[in-house]
């Protein structure tokens, strides 16, 4: 299973790729912005996209979606909760300083439980409100993995000051959802390195009993 995940755009939010060399498969997370460096490495790995998934409607996660689909032709999948900032890309983009991108509704509405991924791995949605109000994260239990969007990060929690975010949902998310899953699964975050939830459960400042952010 080819796993890569890099960062993309001024903001350097995490893009992962996915892809079955056996199938020739692919699925891509959070293509925020280089769709064509993106199309140009699964050309690399001979690998055909079919899936497009983004964790939240940020500009910086899903910026080079539409532009990946229109080469690629893979539809795109995103939570309904998060249609009203898809609809504000342009107000984002102006906040950013940063030219806004092409914008479209997406093909598939993601939802709690739903599989999504390619049949020789698939990831469970599950939905971690805010972030957002239609964050998800992607658990793909045969992998040991999950990509948790701006939901967690290693030794942090995802910014909740804008518009849509709650601390209390955030945390809420965070532990009736990723730290439910075994301690050895890697987390792939939205920024930054990755970690594990055992790292985060243990270490992280937000997720402490004794926190003082709580």
């Amino acid at each position: 299973m080819i796993i890569e995940a890099f960062p993309v755009g001024p903001l350097a939010s995490i893009c992962t790729i996915l892809g079955d060399e056996r199938s020739g498969e692919a699925i891509v997370i959070d293509p925020g912005a280089e769709a064509n460096r993106i199309e140009r490495r699964l050309h690399d790995k001979n690998l055909t996209l079919k899936q497009i998934i983004v964790t939240h409607a940020h500009l910086d996660h899903i910026g080079g979606a539409f532009k990946l689909k229109s080469l690629t032709g893979a539809p795109i999948y995103l939570n309904d909760k998060d249609l009203p900032l898809l609809q504000k890309l342009g107000e984002q983009a102006a906040w950013l300083g940063m030219e806004e991108p092409d914008s479209a509704p997406p093909d598939v509405l993601l939802a709690e439980g739903d599989t999504v991924g390619l049949a020789s791995c698939p990831a469970k949605v599950l939905c971690t409100p805010g972030h957002t109000q239609g964050s998800v994260s992607l658990y793909f239990e045969g992998l040991n993995l999950v990509v948790a969007g701006d939901t967690l990060f290693a030794g942090s929690i995802g910014r909740t000051d804008l518009p849509g975010g709650s601390f209390a949902d955030i945390i809420q998310s965070i532990r009736t959802k990723l730290l439910t899953l075994p301690d050895e699964t890697r987390v792939i975050c939205g920024h930054g390195p990755m970690t594990t939830i055992g790292e985060e459960r243990e270490g992280n400042p937000y997720l402490q009993a004794n926190s003082q952010f709580v």
